[in-house]
């Protein structure tokens, strides 16, 4: 097994293990190849994902708007709101998505200018599809790791999972506001000289 780091502000244990060496049998080793920050490792992952949608010929914006779907139907402007895109980007991809029959649109009952989207018999189809396309997918990557890593690598994934959703209910109550304005984003770790 070969082992990676990740430097994050966060992860200080890269940090001395670049300077101790991380030892193997009797011998002591240089330090671990560094993939880059969290962001990169994500980025990584991201396109990971995209491999195994490709497998049910999805991209990964049609499968983030078939998931919000899934929740409730929603109205164009709220869907580029919860994708952070401008509403023009979603119009041509909801445009997409109801041309290959995934997605409906239908005029509300009681606003006729408000029109709500919601996925079809075969929208439904294809998100679970695409669901179990990249669940094995990721798992068949963690598989690569011990059984109890394997397991840490998944259990983030819903923790990162929770973390989104608090993170769209605003900040957490637990903090003050002068906490909040301090946590609002991470701290960023000067660079090691």
């Amino acid at each position: 097994m070969s082992e990676v780091s990740v430097t994050s502000p966060l992860s200080t244990d890269a940090a001395s293990r670049s300077t101790t060496g991380v030892r193997a049998g009797s011998k002591t080793v240089g330090a671990p190849p560094v993939l880059g920050t969290y962001g990169r490792v994500a980025a990584w992952l991201s396109k990971r994902v995209e491999v195994a949608l490709a497998q049910v010929e999805l991209t990964l914006p049609q499968y983030r708007v078939l998931g919000i779907l899934a929740e409730g139907s929603a109205a164009a402007s709220g869907l580029a709101d919860r994708l952070a895109v401008r509403r023009p980007s979603i119009t041509a991809l909801i445009d997409g998505l109801v041309a290959r029959g995934l997605v409906d649109r239908r005029q509300e009952d009681t606003d006729r200018r408000r029109v709500e989207l919601r996925l079809t018999p075969e929208g439904i189809s294809t998100l679970a599809r695409a669901d179990v396309a990249v669940d094995d997918y990721l798992i068949a990557i963690a598989g690569h790791l011990p059984d109890k890593e394997e397991a840490v690598a998944l259990r983030s994934l819903e923790l990162w999972a929770r973390a989104m959703v608090e993170s769209r209910q605003g900040p957490r109550s637990d903090i003050t506001a002068g906490d909040a304005a301090s946590t609002a984003t991470p701290a960023r770790r000067k660079p090691r000289p």
